[in-house]
């Protein structure tokens, strides 16, 4: 088949006014127009970090025991004559009511022969007393009539001499003499007896005394009364029951006060500590000095019922620290107390502590100041920051303390500088924000790192 020369031609012409229209489009092209866009702000929550008072706190648990349980028993045999209408379990008894007596006669009889005894060996003492002044005062006596025998010999002596009297009236006045010196010397050997027969009577005397003293005691102790207010435990007894030495009589709860002990895990004592960071060795070794160790820390505490009860709170006293550590649990003790729960009940609000309950015990370190923020602020180690232009910064921290839904940071923050609580999505670095400080959010972290968020003053 021929192809027809006009067909060519027609299609070379189409193609070339296709290729200088194409050529003319690109030519005079206009250029293209390039609009500047910006990364939309992101509107979040600050609040500006600043160094705060707070106090480092631990929760442990514990059960309530009686600071002082009497656990009363018979000091002395016999009958049961009298026993306290009120002494039975659950009852309150005032300090100083007689609850039981033992029936006393028996010692009553024995203790009065001792004063008996007692009283005739102090008679007898006064006795030895008059003889012995009587015997001194006969001495005198007799010493004088010594001395005036003594000169009547004499005088007859030197009459003998003169031959005007007999050899007979002479002997017979010696004789006297001698007769008056054997009476000053019966009457000296008996003075000298009255010392050790009065310190035998006195001797006798103290033993006396002693005896009565113990025959007392014995009969007070068949008169038992309670040494503090008290809510009574076991009764053992019944009246004209008979008891002998040792018989348990009954137990009496000290209604004062009361213990509770809780086992705090060693990194938990740690957290306690941490306010003494830098100036003593926080380690096991340190932890193990009991209450020097209490008394450095100046801790506080507070108890609550674990029962749902938001009024049943009561103030506490850290009283030691154990000094030794469970090596099991690596865990040590430590023992609060509480005073006089009793007069700070509130019906239906605050019942007393009484053995048993179970309690959870805050445990308070000194409130020392921190850079604080939320833990929610916190992510993965690093912490969003709104800078001065309003960008977002992030920020490597360096962690000192996280206690529940709050973080102490050590460094990495500066005191001023806005601290982004709100979740960022995405997060990129420098990207523009719409800050929103939150006074409130900031107000009630600075309650909570003080723990009054538990109810605490």
């Amino acid at each position: 088949m021929k192809i027809n020369s006009k067909h060519y031609s027609s299609l070379f012409i189409a193609i070339a006014l296709a290729l200088t229209f194409a050529i003319i489009l690109v030519k005079f092209k206009p250029d293209i127009q390039h609009v500047a866009t910006e990364m939309p702000s992101k509107s979040v929550e600050v609040i500006t970090a600043t160094s705060i008072p707070f106090r480092a706190r631990i929760t442990a648990y514990g059960n309530v025991e009686p600071a002082i349980t009497l656990n009363s028993t018979a000091e002395v045999s016999g009958k049961i004559s009298y026993v306290h209408p009120h002494l039975k379990a659950g009852e309150k008894i005032l300090a100083g009511t007689v609850v039981v007596r033992i029936d006393a006669e028996d010692y009553a009889s024995t203790l009065r022969q001792t004063e008996a005894d007692l009283s005739g060996s102090r008679s007898a003492l006064k006795e030895l007393d008059e003889e012995e002044k009587s015997a001194r005062r006969s001495l005198k006596l007799a010493k004088n009539n010594l001395k005036v025998g003594e000169a009547e010999y004499a005088r007859i002596k030197r009459v003998y001499e003169k031959k005007v009297v007999t050899k007979s009236a002479l002997d017979a006045e010696k004789q006297k003499v001698i007769q008056l010196q054997q009476q000053v010397e019966e009457i000296q050997g008996k003075i000298n007896s009255f010392d050790s027969r009065g310190q035998s009577i006195k001797a006798q005397i103290a033993r006396a005394e002693q005896e009565v003293q113990n025959r007392e005691t014995i009969l007070g102790r068949t008169e038992i009364s309670l040494p503090f207010d008290a809510s009574i435990g076991t009764v053992n007894i019944d009246r004209n029951e008979f008891v002998t030495v040792g018989s348990p009589l009954f137990e009496a709860i000290d209604l004062k006060g009361v213990e509770i002990t809780a086992q705090l895990p060693i990194d938990s004592m740690r957290k306690l500590v941490s306010h003494l960071e830098g100036t003593i060795k926080i380690d096991k070794l340190s932890l193990r000095t009991g209450q020097g160790i209490n008394d450095r820390l100046k801790l506080s505490a507070y108890v609550r019922l674990v029962n749902g009860m938001p009024s049943a709170v009561w103030e506490a006293r850290v009283l030691r620290i154990s000094d030794s550590i469970d090596p099991t649990r690596q865990t040590m003790g430590m023992v609060v107390g509480v005073e006089d729960s009793y007069a700070k009940r509130i019906p239906g609000k605050r019942p007393p502590l009484i053995k048993g309950m179970y309690t959870s015990i805050d445990i308070f370190a000194p409130a020392h100041s921190a850079l604080v923020i939320p833990r929610k602020a916190v992510h993965q180690g690093r912490v969003y920051i709104a800078n001065a232009d309003n960008q977002l910064e992030i920020r490597t921290v360096d962690i000192q303390l996280m206690q529940g839904d709050l973080v102490a940071i050590r460094s990495g923050i500066e005191p001023g500088e806005k601290v982004i609580i709100t979740d960022l999505i995405p997060v990129i670095e420098g990207m523009p924000l719409q800050v929103i400080q939150n006074p409130n959010f900031e107000e009630d972290m600075h309650q909570r790192a003080l723990g009054k968020d538990v109810g605490h003053k």
